[in-house]
């Protein structure tokens, strides 16, 4: 699971207690101007399949950053039901997907209609 920090026009994705040591980042900072799409995850979306570097067991966790071709990806879900897709145009990663407490507080605070509020 993630916490996800709004400071202006930066956004930072902090991976909390062990699925750091799973997905060997404690973070990943984005600028908000990135975001080109969000939505809940489909829970049987899966990563890339390059995990460079990471941990992923199939239909349990994936986490950590998947490459695919033309695709860069960092994933932290359980594949519960409770993640975030962010989409991204930036020079870092082109998606996260990510599992939040609060999926609908996330989905609101990271919509296109909160960034002009």
């Amino acid at each position: 699971m993630v916490e996800v920090e709004i400071d202006g026009n930066t956004v930072t994705v902090n991976v909390l207690g062990g699925h750091r040591l799973l997905a060997l980042r404690q973070q990943v900072v984005i600028d908000r101007a990135a975001i080109t799409g969000i939505t809940p995850a489909e829970v049987d979306l899966r990563p890339p399949w390059v995990r460079a570097p990471g941990t992923f067991i199939p239909g349990v966790i994936a986490a950590g950053v998947y490459r695919g071709k033309g695709r860069k990806e960092f994933w932290d879900t359980t594949f519960g039901g409770n993640a975030v897709r962010i989409d991204l145009d930036g020079p870092d990663f082109t998606r996260l997907v990510v599992d939040v407490d609060d999926l609908d507080s996330v989905l609101r605070a990271l919509s296109p209609a909160a960034v002009s509020a």
